[in-house]
C-alpha cells in the first residue's frame, strides 16, 4: 500500500508577520518551522510532500527548502492560483488574496493520489501530531456511503499567542471521539486567563478552558478532492456580493460533509504545544521552544545533514 502524502499549505503571504514567514529562519542552523514538520513527517513514515505555494515564491521557496528536502523524500509543487476557476467564473477584479484553505487543498488535486494529511506551512505541530495522522492514514480508506477522514485535534489555550490574535476552528466532540460540528472563528484572542473570539470587533464571547480546536491539521482520502471541485461554484455563488474577500475555508467544507452525514472525522487528540508565527514578535518564542526541544533530544542540533 502506497504511503500517505503530506500537503503542505504555504500559500499565504504573511500579512500581519510583516514578511515571508514561510521561509523565515528559526533554527540554530537556519531551519524554518516546516523543517521540522517534514522531519517529523519523515520520521512517521510518509513517503511524499506536496508544497501548495505561489507561482512567484517558487525559487525562494526552493532554495529555503525544497532543494534539501528533495534528497530525503518525494517532493512536488502546485500552485495556489487565482484563475483555478470552475468553467463558466472568472477572476473578479481587485481580487488579489487566495480564495482560502479549500481552494489551497484543491490544488493539489492533479499530485496526490494517495490518503494524505493537510498542514500549514508556519505552525509547528509536534512530532505526536504526525504520527497520529500517518496512523490513521496509512489504513485509511472510505467505506460505503460514507468518507472516513481524521483531524489532529488541539486544545485551546496550547495554541494562542500573546500578540494578537488568531484564526482556529473550534469543535464539538462526540463522546466516541469523532467531530460533530466545527466552526471557524477568525479572531480569537485572550483576556487574562479567559480565551474570547469576535465576529464584530464589538461583542467578545467566551470560549471554554480546555476546547478542541483545529489546526488545520487534517487527514483525508482522495475523495475529498471530488467534494471540494464540486462544492466551489456554490461557494461562489453564495459569496458574490462579498467575492473580494470572501475565503473557500476547509474546516466549512469538512462541517458541510459531516451535517450531511457524508463523512465521518475521527478526531485524535494531540497534547502537543502549538508554536508559530502568525505574529513578528511571535518568532523569539518559536526559536526558544525549538531549541529547548534540541536540548531535550527530540530533535537534532543540525536536521539535515548536507
Amino acid at each position: 500500500m502506497a504511503k500517505p502524502t503530506l500537503v503542505v499549505m504555504a500559500a499565504g503571504v504573511g500579512s500581519r508577520y510583516g514578511g515571508l514567514k514561510q521561509i523565515d529562519p528559526i533554527g540554530p542552523n537556519g531551519e524554518i518551522i516546516i523543517d521540522y514538520s517534514i522531519y517529523d513527517a519523515i520520521k512517521a513514515g510518509f513517503g511524499k510532500v506536496v508544497f501548495v505555494i505561489k507561482e512567484d515564491i517558487r525559487e525562494a521557496f526552493m532554495e529555503k527548502i525544497g532543494n534539501r528536502i528533495g534528497r530525503y523524500i518525494e517532493t512536488d509543487y502546485v500552485y495556489q492560483r487565482l484563475d483555478d476557476l470552475p468553467p463558466g467564473f472568472s477572476v473578479p477584479e481587485g481580487r488579489n488574496k487566495p480564495w482560502g484553505t479549500g481552494h489551497a487543498v484543491m490544488s493539489a488535486r492533479n499530485a496526490v493520489d494517495t490518503p494524505f494529511a493537510v498542514i500549514n506551512a508556519d505552525d509547528f505541530y509536534g512530532p505526536t501530531s504526525f504520527q497520529v495522522l500517518y496512523n490513521f492514514l496509512k489504513d485509511a480508506e472510505d467505506k460505503p456511503g460514507m468518507y472516513e477522514y481524521c483531524m489532529v485535534g488541539f486544545q485551546l489555550e496550547n495554541t494562542l499567542t500573546e500578540h494578537g490574535h488568531v484564526a482556529r476552528g473550534v469543535c464539538t466532540v462526540s463522546p466516541d471521539g469523532y467531530l460533530v460540528e466545527i466552526h471557524e472563528r477568525t479572531k480569537i484572542m485572550k483576556f487574562g486567563d479567559v480565551t474570547k473570539y469576535t465576529e464584530d470587533d464589538v461583542n467578545w464571547i467566551e470560549i471554554p478552558a480546555g476546547s478542541t480546536v483545529s489546526m488545520n491539521t487534517w487527514g483525508f482520502t482522495p475523495s475529498f478532492f471530488k467534494e471540494l471541485e464540486a462544492r466551489f461554484p456554490e461557494f461562489l455563488e453564495k459569496n458574490k456580493d462579498n467575492i473580494l474577500k470572501a475565503e473557500y475555508f476547509l474546516p466549512e467544507v469538512v462541517g458541510s460533509l459531516i451535517a450531511e452525514n457524508k463523512a465521518r472525522v475521527k478526531v485524535l487528540p494531540s497534547r502537543e504545544k502549538w508554536y508559530g508565527v502568525t505574529y513578528r514578535e511571535d518568532k523569539p518564542r518559536v526559536k526558544q521552544a525549538i531549541n529547548n526541544l534540541i536540548q531535550q533530544g527530540v530533535y537534532p542540533e543540525k536536521l539535515w545533514e548536507e
